[in-house]
This record gives structure tokens, sequence and C-alpha cells, in this order.
């Protein structure tokens, strides 16, 4: 990346102001060495879900409730959120930053288990917004389940999606690498979906089912 791509990298991440919420909310995840978000992505989930306006939206990856919040805050009146998470410690501290967050206990459903058990539970075109944010070795498995579950007109978002810059660079034959490539091959030839890169954090795909 050159130097003026780095540079503006870096005072986009810096653009959003992030509240007292939020940082202690990273302040948790860093307790319990868990990866959050970066400003520019919770940024971009807010912006996303605010104009979107998704009525139902899951989210695969509680974390600490970085994302979750950033998320709820776009989200209109009346809108519930799903998050999933295998981590019961990162789920106490999720449900501890909505709390701060002043976000009403009946906009939230936060799940424990494995999103390869749970994601197939859920209805069949019933969700406006999938956000995927999870460990890469399962990721088509919860893409497929994703566009399963999506409305026509929702929207798919996979944060990561550039693999900490390695989907760019052919050298790099990592699984993890080679199954980010993949994903971005179906959408580009799913026909279903319009879909781009966005460039904030370490990538986030975005896909609007048609």
């Amino acid at each position: 990346m050159g130097r003026g791509k780095t540079t503006s990298w870096s005072y986009a991440e810096a653009y959003p102001r992030e509240d007292e919420v939020l940082l202690r909310a990273r302040e948790r995840a860093t307790a319990l060495n868990i990866r959050s978000v970066t400003p520019g992505v919770a940024a971009t989930l807010t912006v996303l879900t605010a104009a979107a306006k998704p009525r139902s939206v899951v989210e695969v990856g509680t974390g600490a409730g970085v994302s979750g919040t950033a998320i709820l805050r776009g989200l209109p009146e009346g809108s519930v959120l799903t998050t999933i998470d295998t981590d019961v410690r990162a789920l106490r501290a999720a449900r501890e930053t909505f709390r701060e967050a002043g976000m009403a206990s009946n906009r939230l459903r936060t799940i424990s288990g494995r999103a390869s058990l749970v994601l197939p539970r859920l209805t069949t075109a019933a969700y406006d917004m999938v956000f995927l944010d999870a460990d890469a070795a399962n990721a088509l498995l919860y893409v497929d389940e994703a566009i399963r579950m999506l409305r026509p007109g929702a929207t798919l978002v996979i944060q990561d999606a550039l693999d900490q810059d390695k989907v760019p660079d052919p050298v790099v034959r990592e699984d993890a690498t080679r199954i980010h490539r993949e994903i971005h091959r179906m959408f580009r030839e799913d026909e279903r979906f319009v879909s781009t890169i966005l460039t904030p954090g370490s990538g986030v795909l975005v896909a609007v089912k048609n």
C-alpha cells in the first residue's frame, strides 16, 4: 500500500468519533483477547443499517459488543438484533455494552452456541441483514446459510473480507485467504446479488440480494 493510500486509510479510520460506551467495550475486548471491528468498520455498519433500515438482523461473532452496538445504533425503532457467539465471556461483556448503550432488552437476542448449528435453525427468507465476523474455516457454510436466510432486498456484510490484506497478494495460499477469494468469486458470479468490497479495517464485503 502506497504512502498516500496508507495516509487516507488512517485518516478514514480516525474519522469516526467513538463515545465512552464503545471505548469501554473495546477495553473489555482487549481484556478478553478479542479482536473488535475497527472504528471505520463500526461506522460503516451504523451507516449501512441507517440506510437500509432492516427490521431483523443476525450477527455471527458477538465479541464484546462493539459491532452489535454499531448495528443497533443505525436500526429503526422496533428492529431486533440476533447475535451469536460461542464464548460466554464475550456474550457477558456484550450484554454489559448493550446495557450501557441503553438498548432495550426486547431489541436483542443473544445466543450462545456454534453458528454452524444455530444458523440452520433460523427461518428462511426472514432477515433483512446478516453480518458475519467469525472464523474463516466455516465462512462458506455461514455464507450459504445467510443467503438462505435473507429476504429479497436484504444485505449481507462480511468482515475481514481481504483477510488482513492477504487476498490481493497472489503468492499467499493460506486456507483462510483462499476461502475469502472463493467467497468473492461466488458473489461476482451470482446474479442474485450486487456486491462490492469496501476498505475500512481489513475489508468489508457488502452484497445486496435482488
